[in-house]
């Protein structure tokens, strides 16, 4: 009789998403102190539907018992190879290697080759098939920031390995959110460094109108979608830098970053961007908003007066003033309100295409509850000016970043022309 297969970590496997399903995923894990945040990127993994498989160094495991991680994934651990070649078995199986944390002497280890551990040998047959390694620094800053680690670390990244940026803190470089590193895993494994060498701009979050000092208008919007795509674009390969009003969602760490407060400080900070470096592209993710008052109340206006009638004047549109100076491909959103219908909503969005100087145009449904402002999910239909159309049902909005960065590869590929 064939017994079945089953672990209680099946009954996650999935439940946040399935892009990850089929995918097996190695994780590597060293003698940090913050290696038991691991447990947490497994489970998140598995959420996705990965299968995962953890290899541990012998110091590590004598920081946390191998029994937890197989708990955590339902899978043997590995703190040593022996005769059933697992550093072999699992690059073959495997889609993928994570080593989070990372040791500086891991990552010394790594670049020049040396193999006398699981996670260093199984770091080599990786490298050596070209499948993706994503290792995630953590140690003392000085450590890291030491010539021979620097060195070793800019080698890894020459080799094509995707490094995900430490949290400097108090002089520490701390294992980051596990999001990043989720991200940066989906990105290598789906993807791979398909954007490296392009340079994008990205603008996110909402804008802000003061009527006073202390009162404003603004919106719901998070910046959820546009610190998405600025994400997956960077560990996709290219140079990003980040335009953003007020969010509730923080903001990548690893990516250069500006914030503004008003409409007209967005449209000034883009504009300085695009004169002062050459992009590829400009993602305009954010939601500014369309009407400011006509002046500014310098103090608090006293809330003892009965009535207060305001005059609201248009701010400017960021894409056209951005088209009187950038000729590039230019990516615009639409939040449009289409009671549901899809159609309604692309005809609503190829309206928004031409009169904005778009490209490229991502509408979504604001009549829905359950997708866009503030939700970690959205639906969106893509529209370009060369006629394509491309509807991303219902997902997260990592995944609907990867599907827009898609689009722009694709229409910046075809603007090249053969060859």
């Amino acid at each position: 009789m064939k017994v079945l297969r089953w672990h209680p970590v099946d009954e996650i496997r999935g439940k946040l998403s399935k892009v990850l399903l089929g995918k097996s995923i190695a994780l590597g894990v060293t003698s940090s102190v913050s290696l038991y945040r691991s447990v947490d990127l497994a489970r998140e993994l598995i959420r996705l539907g990965a299968d995962v498989h953890v290899v541990m160094s012998p110091e590590a495991a004598k920081y946390v018992t191998p029994r937890l991680f197989e708990w955590a994934t339902g899978n043997k651990v590995f703190v040593s190879f022996s005769g059933e070649v697992g550093h072999i078995a699992l690059a073959e199986i495997c889609d993928g290697f994570v080593i989070a944390p990372a040791t500086a002497n891991t990552i010394a280890k790594i670049a020049l080759g040396i193999s006398d551990t699981s996670v260093t040998v199984l770091a080599q047959s990786f490298l050596g098939m070209g499948k993706p390694l994503v290792v995630v620094p953590a140690a003392h800053y000085s450590l890291l920031t030491s010539p021979p680690i620097s060195d070793a670390t800019k080698k890894l990244e020459e080799l094509g390995v995707t490094i995900v940026p430490p949290v400097v803190e108090e002089r520490r470089a701390k294992y980051p959110p596990v999001e990043d590193i989720v991200s940066a895993v989906e990105a290598s494994i789906l993807r791979g460094r398909d954007l490296r060498g392009l340079k994008l701009l990205v603008t996110a979050g909402p804008t802000r109108e003061y009527l006073d000092s202390v009162r404003f208008l603004t919106n719901s919007s998070s910046g959820k979608m546009g610190v998405a795509i600025a994400r997956e674009a960077y560990f996709r390969g290219a140079e990003v830098a980040l335009v953003h009003g007020p969010l509730t969602t923080a903001v990548p760490h690893y990516v250069r970053s500006v914030s503004v407060r008003t409409t007209e400080d967005m449209l000034e900070e883009v504009l300085s961007e695009v004169s002062t470096r050459k992009y590829d592209a400009v993602v305009l993710a954010a939601a500014p908003v369309d009407f400011k008052f006509s002046s500014e109340v310098v103090g608090k206006i006293s809330s003892e007066i009965e009535r207060i009638e305001v005059v609201m004047t248009p701010t400017p549109k960021i894409s056209l003033g951005l088209r009187k100076v950038f000729s590039g491909l230019v990516v615009g959103f639409a939040a449009e309100f289409a009671g549901g219908s899809i159609d309604e909503l692309t005809s609503k969005a190829r309206e928004k295409l031409g009169k904005r100087g778009f490209n490229i145009v991502v509408a979504n449904d604001i009549s829905r509850a359950d997708i866009g402002f503030s939700s970690e999910y959205n639906e969106v239909v893509i529209l370009t000016d060369r006629g394509d159309s491309v509807v991303v049902s219902r997902a997260r909005k990592v995944e609907v970043a990867r599907v827009i960065l898609d689009q722009l590869l694709r229409y910046l590929k075809l603007s090249e022309g053969p060859g």
